[in-house]
């Protein structure tokens, strides 16, 4: 085999190995998935270090775990990602719980606000979670299972084995037959009638872009080796940073004008109005955000439209923040490439986190 050929053939599995790095790296774990069902499997650990619980206490949590399957969700209530889920989880306790399945769960928080339980509490409420919350805000349950994830769900049989593991959004079928198979195995265990249906739960699944925008952090701590704020200024730990209008935008960064105090997790506007631009490329644009603010939307120097305003958008382009969470900005049904700019009349508004579907 001839120089040239042997080149070419290097050449053609260097460029296949980058593009199949490439998909990995922007799908994510959102697909990874670990089911273990044999006999030497590990028992799940107890819930440690819960500083609140919700929907329940200690006492009766703890009878009702005795004998059940129970899914642990590892969730926190600002993660879009967390949130695709949770129709797919209530929708299982309502269809399961009454068969032997409990869910719980474990609310393990990003950012400082997600700690207070009274913010918890509105967003179980508004996403209409009923099953037992606890709040884990040391991270002492998520280190006791040894998690890195948000979000992440684990199932155990009703001997309390773990016998299934899955990371991030997808595979609702799987799970959910993981869940009827471990009631069937509980069912037989206990001598019980096997009253769980083989149907399926069917909600139509977000579909990611492919080739989105990744995760966009305003925190100068969270976004630590990571290329992403676009002004020249930079990062600056703990001091009021005056930023200016860039000349140019780049893609997949983000350019905060007007006077901001950086933080670990986050930005504060320090002055009653300011703007924040960012060129992205997706079909789905959230903000996480705190304290009251008036956000007007602006796509390419063009106020949103009805065609692209997001569920949060309260009239034309007009987004009113005042609860601390995540809001969404942009909904299409395609993926666009544009540079958003968020007109912003609030002091002490706070911005923490970007994120794209």
């Amino acid at each position: 085999m001839n120089v040239e050929i042997k080149t070419g053939i290097i050449f053609g599995g260097i460029i296949v190995t980058a593009i199949v790095f490439l998909m990995f790296l922007f799908i994510g774990l959102d697909e990874f998935t670990l089911t273990n069902q044999d006999s030497d499997t590990k028992k799940a650990p107890n819930l440690v270090g819960i500083s609140h619980y919700l929907n329940t206490n200690n006492v009766e949590l703890a009878n009702k775990m005795e004998g059940k399957v129970v899914l642990y969700d590892i969730w926190t209530y600002s993660c879009i990602n967390c949130i695709r889920t949770l129709p797919y989880i209530t929708s299982w306790n309502e269809k399961y719980s009454e068969q032997g399945l409990l869910i719980i769960g474990i609310h393990s928080p990003e950012f400082e606000f997600e700690k207070d339980p009274q913010n918890v509490k509105i967003a179980i409420e508004k996403y209409g979670i009923t099953y037992p919350v606890v709040m884990d805000n040391e991270m002492k349950t998520w280190k006791a299972f040894e998690n890195n994830y948000w979000p992440r769900k684990y199932i155990a049989d009703h001997e309390g084995n773990l016998r299934y593991d899955h990371i991030g959004e997808g595979s609702y079928q799987e799970t959910e037959k993981i869940i009827q198979q471990l009631l069937a195995e509980r069912s037989v265990a206990m001598g019980l009638e096997n009253t769980s249906e083989n149907e399926l739960v069917v909600i139509e699944e977000f579909e990611h872009t492919l080739f989105r925008t990744p995760e966009l952090y305003f925190g100068y701590k969270f976004a630590q080796n990571r290329n992403q704020l676009g002004s020249e200024e930079g990062y600056q730990p703990g001091k009021i940073v005056t930023y200016g209008k860039p000349s140019n935008f780049e893609l997949n960064k983000f350019y905060p004008i007007g006077s901001w105090k950086n933080y670990e997790d986050s930005m504060e506007l320090t002055e009653s109005t300011g703007t924040i631009k960012v060129s992205f490329n997706a079909k789905e644009v959230n903000i996480v955000t705190k304290n009251n603010a008036r956000l007007e939307i602006f796509l390419d120097g063009i106020p949103l439209t009805s065609e692209y305003a997001g569920s949060d958008i309260n009239f034309q382009n007009i987004m009113n923040v005042s609860n601390p969470g995540m809001y969404n900005i942009i909904s299409s049904e395609t993926s666009i490439s544009r540079i958003m700019e968020i007109k912003i009349e609030g002091k002490g508004f706070q911005a923490f986190t970007f994120t794209f579907g």
